[in-house]
């Protein structure tokens, strides 16, 4: 069975944002308005780093609304406390973070929690067995966004959709330009950053030509 054939009968891959590191939370609102008004998106991940808490609520506070007004779902990075006291959809974790199961018993039953497992078919089986709601392979290609020392192959993607009806997030690099062997391989969701954020005609345009490349390779 080709690729293209082999994605016929399931769901179409959607974007999942991550935001950039550092961000001024009013600021940043139009370029996820813009972003989020391009087309489809079904995550929002706020991503911020060493920053504080009350940096975190802050952008909670600001940019949960605009998600949650275009039924896109808001995650919070690593702190799955923050995404319960601030009424986010969820949290994702990474392997050198806390565990899945202290982040499920912070968030509850109710909320998402998506876990990272590099290249590793171990660690997402793993995940999936805990109750995880998606596992994200990656990095598939260089990130400007965030330094990588695990490289993935889309034949992960493709092992894991076929065995497993867990949804799958692709990470890493990821344009409109490369995406396509990834989609054809069974990524549930295109995770991405700089594609959008750094578009040159936008954010807004950034996951317009996303979603043109996904349709293209389904």
């Amino acid at each position: 069975m080709s690729d293209r054939a082999a994605t016929a009968g399931r769901e179409r891959c959607r974007l999942y944002l991550i935001t950039p590191e550092r961000l001024e939370p009013t600021a940043f609102a139009d370029d996820l308005a813009a972003a989020l008004d391009g087309g489809d998106v079904a995550c929002l991940q706020l991503r911020l780093k060493d920053v504080s808490d009350d940096e975190i609520r802050r952008a909670c506070e600001v940019l949960l609304p605009i998600t949650q007004a275009r039924d896109v779902a808001f995650l919070v990075n690593d702190r799955a406390d923050l995404a319960a006291e601030m009424g986010a959809d969820g949290t994702h974790v990474g392997q050198d973070d806390m565990t899945y199961r202290a982040a499920r018993a912070l968030v509850g039953a109710d909320a998402i929690v998506g876990v990272t497992c590099k290249n590793s078919r171990h660690l997402a089986m793993e995940a999936g067995e805990a109750g995880a709601d998606y596992v994200a392979f990656g990095a598939f290609f260089p990130s400007t966004s965030k330094e990588t020392s695990v490289r993935a192959e889309p034949d992960i993607l493709a092992w894991w959709s076929d065995l497993m009806e867990l949804p799958c997030v692709a990470i890493g690099g990821i344009t409109a330009e490369n995406c396509g062997p990834l989609v054809q391989a069974g990524a549930d969701f295109l995770c991405v950053i700089s594609a959008v954020w750094g578009h040159g005609d936008g954010p807004g345009a950034g996951v317009a030509a996303l979603n043109r490349a996904i349709d293209a390779n389904m």
